[in-house]
Order: C-alpha cells, then structure tokens, then sequence
C-alpha cells in the first residue's frame, strides 16, 4: 500500500480552489435552473464580498516565477515535471 502525504494549500491557492469549486456549482445550478433566485443570490454575493480577494490571489499565483510554480506543482501532484526542453 502507497502512502502518501497531502500537501496543504497556501491561502491563495485555497482561496482560488473554493472559489473554482463555488463557481462551477454555481454556474452549473444557473444551466439547469436559470431562474433560481437563491442561485442569482449567491453569485451576486460571491461577486460582492469574494470576487476581489480571489481576483487578487489569482493575481498573486501568476506573479510567481515559473520554476516556484512548477516546484508546487510538483509538490501538491507528487511529481516532478519536467521543463519544455526535456530536462528536469
């Protein structure tokens, strides 16, 4: 048996994955009832109290140079990735 260690998330990269998660509930409760009003309710109150905090940490994830994004991503899947040019 594997066992593996979970790697938490930093507060940006949580704060974007709840949102993600909320988002495309949301927008999927919007395709198979689009006139819900408690659906209309919660994205507007996500894009009121949220939709900033998640723009600016999305914001925060992309200023990151590209081996620090890789290294997380490695850290976070369990695997090394490999650059473009083949070599680790």
């Amino acid at each position: 048996m594997t066992q593996t260690t979970k790697v938490p998330l930093d507060a940006d990269e949580e704060r974007i994955t709840r949102a993600q998660h909320l988002l495309i509930q949301l927008g999927a409760a919007l395709v198979s009832h689009p006139f819900d009003t408690q659906t209309h309710d919660r994205l507007r109150a996500f894009l009121a109290d949220d939709a900033d905090g998640v723009l600016a940490s999305l914001e925060a994830l992309q200023q990151r140079p590209e081996t620090e994004l890789r290294q997380r991503i490695a850290e976070l899947s369990g695997h090394t990735l490999r650059s473009f040019g083949g070599s680790a």
